[in-house]
């Protein structure tokens, strides 16, 4: 079913299942669980009933993914990631995400969570201080040991213990076996000196974070040089520093998020293309249909039908 809505739906929990979830015959964490055990502002899921395309879309929550087997390919923002075995990837409220590309033999665990259900063992406003890979540089996606994995997958079990039954403190209990997950990760994440990279100032660090600022603010921000300002840098050496990692533009980059605003119209809006071209900035609809076909060779009615 479309959404009626002027931008991209951006998904809350409670009306997000059917963009991500096939019904399966699955009792694990959320899947065909009683209304009377659901915990607000949490969810989770085995793979098994995992829509095979996600997105591009938006959520306002956090989702935490674990690949056991198999492979697929996860899109945040402007930045393409691969999950292979003992992946663990982690993303925050309101970015760009899409899921595609799902093997046949993948399997693994994913959990979502609102802003605010951590608060009382972390303030919303201090995750990406606690934990390094919500940080805007931080790298959300990376390799587990088997070990880590393990004991990780084990913290996942004791929470879907707690979700089919109704013991006391069980919510309690969710939110630090949820917070124990996110320490395996920062402690795997710091072994790893993933966070090391948050402090670089190097020209590929320089870029991955243009990338994510113009995933975060592409809507109301157009121009290169809003985004050196936000990096304090000038836009001439943006464009030079983008231009010698990527090979494209800083307009192209902004552009690129632009598109993935359109597709995500079109697949999850019924808004016009003429509304859409309008909404984006476009001169007229024509200028918007040779933008999109050069971006994904499709026309835009031809992208809606595909995916409608």
């Amino acid at each position: 079913m479309k959404n009626h809505k002027a931008d991209i739906p951006v998904y809350d929990l409670k009306k997000f299942r059917h963009v991500h979830r096939e019904k399966t015959a699955s009792d694990f964490g959320y899947n065909n669980l009683d209304k009377a055990k659901h915990i607000e502002g949490f969810e989770l899921y085995s793979s098994e009933g995992l829509i095979s395309s996600v997105g591009p879309l938006k959520s306002n929550f956090y989702r935490i993914s674990i690949t056991v087997e198999g492979t697929l390919d996860m899109k945040i923002g402007l930045d393409v990631y691969r999950h292979q075995p003992c992946t663990i990837s982690l993303t925050y409220p309101n970015q760009i995400f899409a899921k595609n590309n799902i093997s046949a033999d993948a399997f693994g665990y994913y959990m979502l969570f609102s802003t605010d259900f951590l608060n009382e063992l972390v303030p919303s406003v201090k995750m990406a201080a606690e934990f390094p890979f919500y940080d805007i540089s931080g790298t959300p996606l990376f390799r587990l040991s088997q070990n880590e994995l393990d004991a990780i997958v084990q913290l996942i079990f004791n929470i879907n213990d707690e979700l089919q039954h109704k013991d006391t403190g069980r919510v309690k209990a969710v939110k630090m076996y949820l917070y124990l997950i996110l320490l395996a990760a920062k402690r795997s994440y710091e072994k790893q000196q993933l966070h090391l990279a948050t402090n670089r100032n190097d020209n590929p660090a320089i870029v991955s974070r243009f990338r994510k600022l113009v995933g975060l603010h592409y809507l109301s921000k157009r121009q290169v040089a809003e985004y050196a300002e936000l990096l304090a840098i000038s836009p001439n050496h943006l464009n030079r520093v983008v231009k010698t990692v990527t090979a494209k533009t800083a307009s192209d980059t902004i552009k690129e998020m632009l598109l993935m605003e359109a597709m995500s119209l079109l697949k999850y809006t019924d808004q016009s293309v003429a509304e859409i071209a309008y909404k984006l900035d476009f001169s007229d609809p024509a200028s918007f249909n040779r933008f999109f076909k050069a971006g994904t060779t499709q026309t835009p009615l031809h992208y809606r039908a595909k995916h409608d």
